[in-house]
């Protein structure tokens, strides 16, 4: 699969934000976007049988790597997916800060989503520090490894990769074109090594205070397929401008 032929990918992230009044506000704006990008919505578990899922995908924040179970506060991906899922946010950078998520859970995690048909959005991504101490490919490349461990190529075929500099979110700092780029051209190169089909259509979205004024500029690069948007998702017309811009 060529480059031209990955559909772009925009991921609304609203973390712990948001009430059903805002998501009647979607439902009703983003009933008529014209945007070539498949949309998707990442809202509170709570709020999902709320939405219109007929006008865009729903998903999930985390999901648990276990079945069913003696798990309390957990949530099955069974669960998630009979409320409507098809994506699921997986190793976000402030859950594998606050919650001690290593890398070898994530893929668990993703692994169980393939598995049940929901798509894994699989975030990666380096701190200040790292960038910093020029370790950025080292340290992604560790994080990548524990998919490659885990998952058969097949599977990995089944998500999004989601490159999102932990120096840049919410911070207002965006990489700059050149700097996504960068990460992004390297991501697929790992997986290039891996499979080359598989590294040719597997896509590979931008995260990192991404704003309507700099999504075009972003989703121009080669291969930056679409973006995972956090505070920029909480308003609708932000949102929509952003899908319009991976047009």
């Amino acid at each position: 699969m060529s480059e031209n032929l990955r559909k772009p990918f925009v991921a609304g992230n609203w973390k712990m934000n948001g009430n059903l009044a805002l998501v009647a506000e979607f439902n009703q704006k983003l009933a008529d976007v014209n945007a070539s990008a498949e949309v998707v919505v990442c809202a509170p578990s709570l709020f999902l049988h709320a939405f219109d899922k007929d006008s865009f995908s729903v998903g999930t924040q985390n999901v648990s790597h276990l079945d069913n179970g003696a798990h309390t506060g957990e949530l099955s991906v069974d669960m998630l997916k009979e409320a409507g899922c098809k994506y699921a946010i997986v190793g976000h950078s402030e859950r594998r800060e606050d919650q001690g998520e290593s890398s070898e859970l994530v893929a668990l995690k993703a692994k169980k989503c393939v598995a049940a048909g929901v798509t894994p959005i699989i975030c990666v991504g380096e701190s200040l520090e790292i960038r910093e101490a020029d370790n950025v490919e080292s340290f992604v490349g560790e994080q990548l490894d524990a998919l490659i461990n885990a998952m058969s190529v097949e599977e990995l075929s089944k998500t999004v990769i989601a490159y999102e500099p932990i120096w840049a979110i919410g911070t207002g700092k965006t990489a700059s074109p050149e700097q996504a780029q960068e990460v992004h051209e390297f991501i697929r190169g790992y997986f290039f090594k891996v499979d080359s089909q598989l590294a040719q259509g597997l896509r590979i979205v931008y995260g990192g205070s991404v704003k309507p004024d700099n999504a075009k500029t972003l989703f121009a690069q080669n291969d930056v397929d679409g973006g995972l948007i956090g505070g920029a998702s909480l308003k609708a017309e932000d949102f929509i401008s952003i899908c319009q811009a991976a047009n």
